[in-house]
């Protein structure tokens, strides 16, 4: 166990946070911003989803071309999050990208200025033709999805670890709930004491004996790392029935795959097989594979994040399933949390887990 930034036996904290995948990452970094003392414990090797994830945020929902889900409110919240970050930890861990999506009929293309014109923003009013994708293949009709980008989630995630343990504390560990108690308003964890604990865990929450009854619906993704001399995407995000995201030096991360029964990180044939079909579906030339990994997304039944406290333990909390999502969705709701906490303010209805454990 490697314990960081703990200054001895009696300190105590204003939240523990169990997990440092995406979502625990950022909910750390606001309540340190807005003067909370906290402790992080986590064990990176138990859940890959984040560490996997290409981080791709996008505003539009592709088969109703509609906004997706509250995006007006949470594309600004996570530009500023993101950029808060870059200026504290003086990394880069965002870029702005357009989603080029092609067209496969004329109808589509006509939907697509309808909706651009009269109610969705983020589609860029204009349409294009003949995008060189390999000097053989073109696109010959595309337009481009506006206010998207993606995250550097490893980079991100080892900087937030680093920031952590020299704002807060850190311990570098499985958590143990044999390990956990609580009297009156007080929570020990081993030698930590905290007045609050948040649960960060992804799919594992279903092994939580405190919010397992969250329905959850997990879902495994794998994804390609791959070498490709020819193709001539630089900067933008390809998206016809995969996504391809160019990563430089002619290397893309080509995605993803869907699985509710094998839940586990281990990478499979058959998805590789699945991937390599629909990509060369869309370019028909040589690559090299020289990256397989797989995750496990934590979504909840209804595709909503879950996010308050436990129904009995006033100072439990649970602040998880942001599933494919979480990169737009947990800088806007970790703000959301901690309004809650100081101010009172009612947790989302569509979030709550009031939805849950009152049924």
């Amino acid at each position: 166990m490697a314990v960081s930034q703990i200054k001895n036996n009696s300190e105590s904290f204003d939240f523990i946070i169990v997990g440092q995948g995406l979502a625990g990452s950022v909910l750390a970094i606001l309540l340190l911003k807005a003067g909370f003392k906290i402790c992080v414990i986590d064990e990176a090797k138990l859940s890959l989803s984040s560490r996997v994830a290409a981080g791709i945020w996008n505003p539009v929902v592709f088969k109703r071309l509609t906004k997706s889900w509250l995006a007006d409110e949470l594309v600004p919240e996570l530009m500023d999050f993101y950029k808060y970050f870059e200026g504290e930890t003086n990394s880069v861990v965002i870029q702005h990208r357009h989603i080029i999506k092609p067209f496969t009929e004329e109808q589509e293309k006509k939907l697509w200025l309808k909706k651009a014109q009269s109610e969705n923003e983020f589609l860029d009013k204009q349409t294009y033709e003949n995008l060189t994708v390999t000097d053989q293949q073109k696109i010959l009709s595309y337009s481009k999805v506006l206010g998207a980008g993606n995250l550097d989630v490893v980079e991100f995630l080892e900087q937030s670890k680093k920031y952590i343990q020299f704002n807060g504390s850190f311990i570098e560990d499985k958590f143990d709930f044999n390990k956990l108690s609580h009297q009156d308003d007080i929570i020990k964890y081993q030698s930590v004491s905290s007045r609050n604990i948040v649960f960060c865990e992804g799919h594992l929450i279903t092994q939580n004996p405190f919010f397992n009854w969250v329905p959850m619906k997990p879902a495994k993704g794998e994804v390609l790392t791959i070498h490709c001399e020819g193709l001539q995407l630089e900067h933008d995000i390809l998206n016809k029935g995969i996504f391809i995201l160019p990563l430089g030096n002619h290397t893309y991360k080509v995605g993803a795959t869907y699985e509710w029964e094998s839940l586990d990180d281990v990478p499979t044939e058959k998805r590789k097989l699945e991937l390599e079909q629909k990509l060369a579906a869309v370019i028909q030339i040589l690559y090299t594979v020289i990256k397989h990994e797989a995750g496990v997304r934590p979504s909840v039944i209804d595709r909503r994040p879950v996010i308050g406290k436990h129904p009995e333990l006033n100072n439990y909390f649970v602040f998880n399933g942001f599933g494919t999502k979480a990169v737009m969705l947990a800088p806007y709701f970790a703000k959301h949390f901690i309004d809650h906490i100081r101010h009172s303010t009612p947790i989302h209805l569509e979030v709550t887990a009031d939805r849950f454990y009152k049924k």
